[in-house]
């Protein structure tokens, strides 16, 4: 993790961009996004808002990194294709 407290560090080459199956079996567990406040501590404990933009910012770092990856799968199955019907 970085040390200025900003989302940037999903970007470095040693992050370990979480595996989809696990951000799934998460939600699907508890309801929510890992890190993310659910509505009950929410409630209980407030929110505080540049704490909430950075831990958004992260989540919307990680689905670039998502579309992203899975775009340049897409492409390569293509190309794959491509390559077979000629």
């Amino acid at each position: 993790m970085d040390y200025t407290g900003w989302s940037d560090f999903v970007f470095e080459q040693n992050y370990q961009l979480p595996d989809l199956n696990e951000v799934e079996k998460f939600i699907i567990e508890n309801d929510h996004l890992e890190k993310i406040p659910n509505e009950k501590e929410v409630v209980e404990n407030g929110l505080k808002l540049g704490e909430m933009d950075r831990l958004l910012l992260q989540k919307v770092e990680e689905l670039s990194l998502y579309v992203i990856k899975q775009d340049q799968e897409i492409t390569s199955l293509k190309d794959k294709l491509k390559k077979t019907e000629n």
